[in-house]
């Protein structure tokens, strides 16, 4: 695999010179904008990255007023930076569709770690099953990284993809919160870390909104999430 490319968005030029100077040196690619307008016109204007890195917390337009731009159209996965005790943010930034969030003030070697592990993920699944996984009428294809409910091509993050692989995998188990956590997301389970969760919720909403038939993923409270059984 070739060297990843970075974008760091983040109205703290100092921040973005050590984080720009920890990540080169690491066999990283970074470009920096120290502002969300000028990240969005470089977007829009055809610039590609491998991921994404926003400041929640920026003038004139915040983190999640970019991301609610890019989204969903633009595919590029994306890592929030929030504020200490900014649950509420972390949340939304999740629900519009970040990929995964690191609290501020942030250890490079962290952000390095988060940033490998999300774009992990954005390129590979589990070697072992190769062949489209069937479910009703959804199709997940693990190669293309595609899934369909009927003729409708279900629009999801990686985050999202994985989630619903790791299910569809194992129907009918009960999949607990740390295990999905360090299957979809390359790490531990923390306390109060809630980003699973909004992951599989985004899931049933987008399953739910192409009228898939039943509520497929049930939560076992106390467990984790089970995926219903087809019962064709």
């Amino acid at each position: 695999m070739g060297v990843s490319h970075i974008l760091l968005v983040d109205d703290d030029q100092e921040l973005t010179e050590l984080l720009s100077d920890y990540l080169t040196a690491e066999g990283v690619k970074v470009s920096v904008s120290n502002s969300a307008m000028n990240a969005l016109e470089r977007l829009q204007a055809g610039e590609t990255f491998d991921l994404a890195v926003f400041d929640i917390m920026m003038p004139e337009m915040s983190g999640l007023e970019l991301l609610q731009q890019l989204r969903p159209g633009f595919q590029l996965p994306v890592i929030m930076l929030t504020g200490r005790g900014g649950d509420i943010d972390r949340i939304l930034g999740l629900e519009m569709g970040a990929d995964d969030y690191l609290s501020k003030p942030c250890n490079p070697r962290e952000l390095l770690a988060r940033i490998r592990a999300v774009l992990r993920r954005a390129k590979q699944v589990e070697p072992s099953v190769t062949s489209i996984l069937k479910h009703g009428t959804i199709e997940l294809d693990p190669s293309k990284r595609e899934v369909l409910i009927g003729a409708h091509v279900v629009d999801l993050t990686s985050a999202e993809f994985n989630v619903l692989y790791q299910f569809m995998l194992r129907p009918g188990e009960i999949l607990s919160k740390s295990e999905l956590t360090e299957k979809v997301l390359h790490r531990p389970l923390t306390a109060y870390d809630r980003a699973i969760d909004v992951h599989v919720s985004r899931v049933r909403q987008k399953i739910a909104s192409c009228n898939a038939p039943q509520e497929l993923i049930k939560t076992v409270r106390g467990e984790g999430y089970l995926f219903v059984r087809d019962s064709a």
